[in-house]
């Protein structure tokens, strides 16, 4: 039956509705139901009915972060009635000639755009803010038409001709709708398996499919490689936050899209978690906001002017189940917003990070805008044929996810094994222990207070401690006390300048780390708390002359060589195998720069780079190493941890 689709479109004015098809699924959904709007997260109306609710990123402000405030709501469509119609009859049924978008333009110019992008590399992620940013610029434009019908209209056209999106979808209710075929799951929880899926790494090819040729370069890109193993960190921290066992990587896998291809990995692990409380938890994905994502938000309310209304947030879907309810949530981009008055705003925005060219990045934000706005007739369709058609289009059936392993003849899988041995590459240096079952070994019998400096990498650094057998719990830097009964305090990672004592944060944890100290119990910090460890030694900091945000190095620690994930800006300096002028520390230091990799001495260690980093293959051995030395020895009923040489992803 067609009759909801029927009815909406035979009324320039129809009741609220979303229709919605989910990637793979030859059949869509046409949901119609009634408009609540809600404060926070928790207050969604979960009672037995279907909801789809519309989250705006100002409601990252419910952990806690920045955000500009602009009175989004976040808006349910509580549903009452509902049907699902077979996706070539509803192209059939939807207008075949869309309303076009009027006067286009855009808020930000391409040389303001640029010159943000400089700013941001070299005041923020120069200055140790964080390791990549994403800011945002709107395509704007009107009609003068009823917003329900053009959105319909526009989603024909997205069915018709873009491909690899997650949810291609039209939302209408009262003063705003929305189109779009967005590309990314942030986050679902089905029957209590919780998946994200990062999406970073943007290859354009505007005018049709890529060469072969042309997508192997991309692939070797040394920036597009490290940006999604940077987003791939983050979510990891979320997953962690989730998920008592953690989060399982599997790909890497591509994503092809009609002018676009990205790169993505799929993330797993289990939860028994209100599906609500997932969400907030993992608000925002990095891949739209930058990391660490507390800091993300602060610098994105720095560089971008206006609020962001739904972009970056996500689109909910709630849907009941026997033992409660599930949940499907992709972000918000590749989406047009249309308001009562006609405006129409397609928001977009690009991955910076610490070697982006700024012309590269304004032309990435045209690329990623041009979908959306050739449905919606503000730009002209390419004549090329569909992305669908090259070789290796798609490993999974009405997608545009490429997986490895899909066998073809001839040329097509001569082509198709090369890309899959690139993409397979990508895990050779890679931490086998995400991509692999995450058992905890036998208790030690000991406990860690892990302190949360402005960086979730604590999330992974208390899982990875659980693993290891140690009761571990997360505080943040301001609410740990000083004496601290734990058998291990771990100061934790953060963004900023170590140098800065006026900043709060700096300066508690000098004084929470001199407590520590004077008592002599056992302390373990990393990256900038090993920083600002390294000041209360007697040495000198100073900041790189490049930033090392997501570089992975093979350093040697105290006599074993170990490859490492690096995010840092900052550095101490020593000679190697020195002591400090005070505390008369050890240092691990590289013999050429004098840049300290690591400090220790009786019940002390610390280490500048992220043990719990995907980017450090020898993390784990080398954090038990330290504990050993730390707490003893593991007990001998405990068994040694034995690591696969590299990560091996599975095909979905």
């Amino acid at each position: 039956m067609t009759r909801l689709l029927a009815a909406l479109l035979a009324t320039a004015d129809p009741v609220p509705f979303a229709v919605v098809r989910r990637e793979h699924e030859q059949r869509l959904d046409v949901l119609v139901g009634d408009v609540v709007d809600v404060d926070r997260l928790a207050d969604i109306p979960l009672d037995g009915a279907e909801v789809l609710a519309f989250v705006p990123f100002r409601q990252v402000r419910e952990r806690g972060f920045v955000a500009h405030d602009d009175g989004a709501p976040l808006r349910c469509l509580v549903v009452r009635d509902r049907e699902s119609i077979d996706v070539d009859e509803a192209i059939g049924m939807l207008p075949e000639h869309p309303l076009a978008v009027d006067g286009l333009d855009v808020d930000v110019s391409d040389a303001e755009y640029a010159a943000r992008v400089r700013r941001v590399i070299d005041e923020e992620i120069g200055r140790g803010e964080g390791a990549n940013f994403v800011i945002r610029r709107e395509f704007t434009g009107g009609i003068d038409a009823p917003a329900g019908r053009a959105v319909l209209g526009w989603l024909r056209s997205l069915l018709e001709h873009e491909i690899g999106a997650y949810w291609t979808f039209a939302v209408h209710t009262p003063g705003l709708s929305a189109v779009g075929a967005t590309p990314e799951r942030h986050v679902s929880s089905i029957d209590g398996l919780v998946s994200m899926n990062p999406i970073s790494g943007t290859f354009r090819h505007l005018d049709g499919p890529p060469d072969d040729d042309e997508l192997v370069t991309f692939l070797g890109d040394v920036k597009e490689r490290e940006e999604l193993v940077m987003v791939v960190d983050e979510e990891l921290k979320m997953m962690s936050a989730v998920c008592p066992t953690g989060g399982r990587i599997r790909g890497p896998f591509l994503k092809r899209m009609s002018r676009l291809t990205h790169t993505e990995y799929l993330l797993e692990g289990r939860s028994d978690l209100d599906p609500r409380e997932v969400l907030r938890r993992t608000m925002f994905a990095p891949t739209v906001t930058g990391s660490p994502m507390g800091n993300a938000c602060t610098v994105i309310a720095r560089h971008e002017s206006t609020p962001r209304g739904y972009y970056a947030g996500v689109l909910a879907r709630f849907t009941p189940t026997a033992g409660g309810y599930d949940l499907d949530a992709p972000i918000l981009i590749r989406t047009a917003y249309v308001d009562g008055a006609g405006r129409v705003r397609v928001p977009v925005g690009a991955t910076l990070v610490r070697h982006s060219d700024p012309a590269g990045e304004v032309a990435e934000t045209h690329a990623k805008a041009a979908g959306v706005l050739t449905a919606l007739g503000a730009i002209p369709r390419p004549t090329a044929p569909a992305a669908s058609a090259a070789p290796g289009a798609s490993g999974t059936p009405a997608g545009g996810t490429v997986q490895r392993g899909t066998v073809q003849r001839g040329t097509v899988q001569r082509e198709r094994e090369r890309i899959a041995t690139l993409l397979d590459s990508r895990n050779d240096h890679l931490a086998a222990f995400w991509g692999t079952p995450q058992a905890s070994h036998p208790s030690r019998g000991a406990t860690a207070l892990v302190i949360d400096a402005g960086d979730d990498f604590t999330t992974m650094l208390a899982h990875q401690l659980r693993h290891l057998g140690v009761e571990a719990r997360v505080v943040p830097w301001n609410e740990a006390e000083p004496a601290a009964s734990d058998d291990l305090v771990v100061f934790g990672p953060g963004p900023g300048d170590p140098r800065d004592e006026s900043d709060a944060r700096i300066a508690r944890l000098r004084e929470l780390m001199a407590a520590r100290l004077a008592s002599g119990a056992p302390l373990l910090a990393v990256c900038l708390s090993h920083q600002v460890l390294a000041t209360l030694a007697g040495l000198p900091l100073a900041p790189l002359p490049a930033p090392r945000q997501g570089v992975q190095l093979t350093v040697e620690l105290f006599g074993e060589r170990a490859a490492i994930g690096f995010y840092n800006t900052f550095t101490a300096s020593a000679a190697n195998r020195s002591l400090t002028p005070r505390l008369g520390l050890e240092v691990a230091a590289d013999a050429a720069t004098g840049f300290v990799h690591a400090l220790r001495g009786p019940s002390v260690a610390s280490v500048q780079g992220h043990l719990e980093s995907v980017l450090s293959p020898d993390g784990l051995r080398t954090l038990e190493r330290m504990l050993d030395e730390l707490l003893g020895a593991a007990s001998p009923a405990a068994e040694p941890i034995h690591q696969p040489k590299k990560l091996v992803a599975q095909a979905g």
